[in-house]
C-alpha cells in the first residue's frame, strides 16, 4: 500500500529566488552589521530622518517657508537657484544675468574655487605647522623662541586676521588661502607639540638602547607614533578650513560659496542659502570619508577599534 505525500515546493521556492520576506530579513540584519550597505542605508536615514522633521515643521505651520524652505523648494528649484553661482560674471560691467557659463557650470567653477583654496591652505598650514611644532620639541631654543609666541597668537579668531590678510594680499585667492593657514597653523602646532609629549618613554629608551641617534628616534620611532593622532586632527582641520574660507571669500575674492552666500543674504533668497549649505555639506561629507579611507590605508597596522564600547 502506498501513502500519497504532497508535493515539496521548498527546492522551487528557492530556485525562483528569495522570498520578500526573506530578503527584508535579509535587509534588517545587514543594517544591523557594519557593512557598507548598513553604512549606506543608515547614511540615508539620517538624512531623511532630518529632512522628514524639517518638512513636518513645514506642513504643520512651525516654519515660515519664506524664511526656512523646507528641502523640497530651494532642491527642487536647482536649476534656478545654480544660475546664482556666477558670481564671477556677474560683477562684470556691462554682464547680464544670463552671460557667462551655463548653471552646471557656474557650480563647478565656484566649488572647484572654494575646494582648491581649501585644500591649499591646509596643505601649507599642516606643513608648516608638523614642521614647526617638531622643530620645537627637537631643539631646545627652538622651543624657547617660538612657543611662546605660538601660545600667545593661538587664541586669535581667524576673523580678526581678515583686515591683514586684505593688507597683504588684496583682493583674491590670497587673503582666502591665508585665513586658511593662520586659521590651522597655529593649531597644528600645539596639536604636534602636544602629540609627541604623549609618545610613550619606552619606545624612545628602546631606540636609544640599541643605538639610535635624536635624528634616527625622531625620524623612525616618533613621527611613526604621533600618524594616528596628527591624521586625526588633520580630519579635524578639514572641517574648520571649510569655516574659514566662507568668511575669507564673503569679503569679496571674486567668486566661491562664501560669495553666493553672500550674495543670498543681500537679495534676502533664503532658498539660495540653504541650497549652498547643503552643497557645501555634500562636500564636506566627500571629503571627510576620502580622508577616512586614505588614513585606513597609511595605518593598516592599527587595529579596528571603531564600536568596541557600543555594547558597555
Amino acid at each position: 500500500m502506498t501513502v500519497a505525500t504532497p508535493p515539496d515546493y521548498t527546492d522551487t521556492a528557492s530556485a525562483a529566488g528569495p522570498t520578500r520576506p526573506a530578503a527584508v530579513a535579509r535587509l534588517f540584519a545587514s543594517m544591523a552589521g557594519e557593512g557598507l550597505l548598513a553604512k549606506i542605508v543608515w547614511t540615508f536615514l539620517s538624512i531623511g530622518l532630518f529632512a522628514g522633521l524639517w518638512e513636518f515643521c513645514w506642513a504643520a505651520g512651525w516654519a515660515d517657508p519664506k524664511l526656512l524652505p523646507p528641502p523640497h523648494i530651494f532642491l527642487g528649484s536647482i536649476v534656478e537657484q545654480a544660475k546664482f553661482f556666477n558670481t564671477a560674471t556677474r560683477w562684470q560691467v556691462g554682464q547680464s544675468m544670463n552671460a557667462g557659463p551655463s548653471a552646471f557650470e557656474s557650480v563647478m567653477i565656484t566649488v572647484g574655487a572654494t575646494t582648491m583654496r581649501v585644500f591649499v591652505g591646509l596643505l601649507i598650514a599642516s606643513v608648516l605647522g608638523i614642521g614647526v611644532g617638531i622643530l620645537i620639541r627637537y631643539s631646545n631654543l627652538f622651543d624657547k623662541l617660538v612657543l611662546p609666541t605660538v601660545t600667545l597668537l593661538s587664541p586669535v579668531s581667524p576673523i580678526a586676521w581678515l583686515p591683514v590678510a586684505i593688507f597683504l594680499f588684496g583682493i583674491g585667492n590670497g587673503p582666502a588661502i591665508f585665513m586658511v593657514v593662520v586659521a590651522l597653523f597655529f593649531h597644528m602646532v600645539l596639536a604636534t607639540v602636544t602629540q609627541i609629549d604623549g609618545v610613550s618613554p619606552n619606545l624612545i629608551n628602546v631606540a636609544r638602547t640599541v643605538g639610535a641617534t635624536k635624528r634616527q628616534i625622531y625620524g623612525r620611532v616618533i613621527l611613526p607614533a604621533i600618524l594616528p593622532g596628527m591624521l586625526a586632527v588633520l580630519r579635524m582641520n578639514l572641517f574648520g578650513a571649510w569655516m574659514v574660507v566662507l568668511v575669507a571669500e564673503s569679503t569679496g575674492v571674486g567668486y566661491g560659496l562664501g560669495q553666493v552666500i553672500m550674495l543670498a543674504r543681500n537679495t534676502f533668497n533664503p532658498s539660495l542659502v540653504f541650497f549652498t549649505i547643503a552643497v557645501i555639506g555634500l562636500l564636506g561629507f566627500t571629503f571627510d570619508w576620502l580622508l577616512r579611507q586614505a588614513q585606513r590605508r597609511i595605518l593598516y597596522w592599527l587595529p579596528d577599534t571603531k564600536g568596541k564600547l557600543r555594547g558597555l
